[in-house]
């Protein structure tokens, strides 16, 4: 016989599985996405500025884009959308600032992980 006292322990247990369950499936629902971030990335039109593949940029003030790891680009993009507003973490370019305004972070991460997605010519100094 199962005393009130072991059932209520089983009922904890079986919820605090689902729980775990429940977090991991909602963790895997909002991975990164590189194909939603091409297309994102080819309606912003990344390519005028960061030139084709996002490697060749149309000018040297611009950087290149293919190869670069995915924390940096998705922080680097929330950076731009904060802007000045927060002086420690914001950056001040005014075309990036227009360009992601309108993103959220589930773009932000899947352009993110595009970018990373792409063979670039970027040298890492050691």
């Amino acid at each position: 016989m199962i005393k009130p006292q072991q059932a209520l322990h089983t009922v904890f247990k079986a919820v605090g599985a689902a729980a775990v369950i429940g977090l991991a499936a909602a963790n895997v629902a909002h991975a990164a996405d590189a194909g939603k971030g091409k297309v994102l990335a080819d309606s912003h039109n990344c390519a005028a500025c960061h030139g084709v593949n996002l490697n060749k940029p149309v000018s040297p003030e611009y950087p290149k884009l293919a190869g670069q790891h995915a924390d940096y680009v998705f922080w680097a993009l929330r950076q731009y959308q904060m802007g000045t507003g927060n002086p420690h973490f914001g950056r001040n370019n005014a075309i990036m600032q227009a360009q992601v305004q309108s993103l959220s972070p589930s773009d932000m991460k899947d352009i993110a992980a595009y970018v990373e997605s792409l063979d670039g010519d970027l040298v890492q100094k050691k």
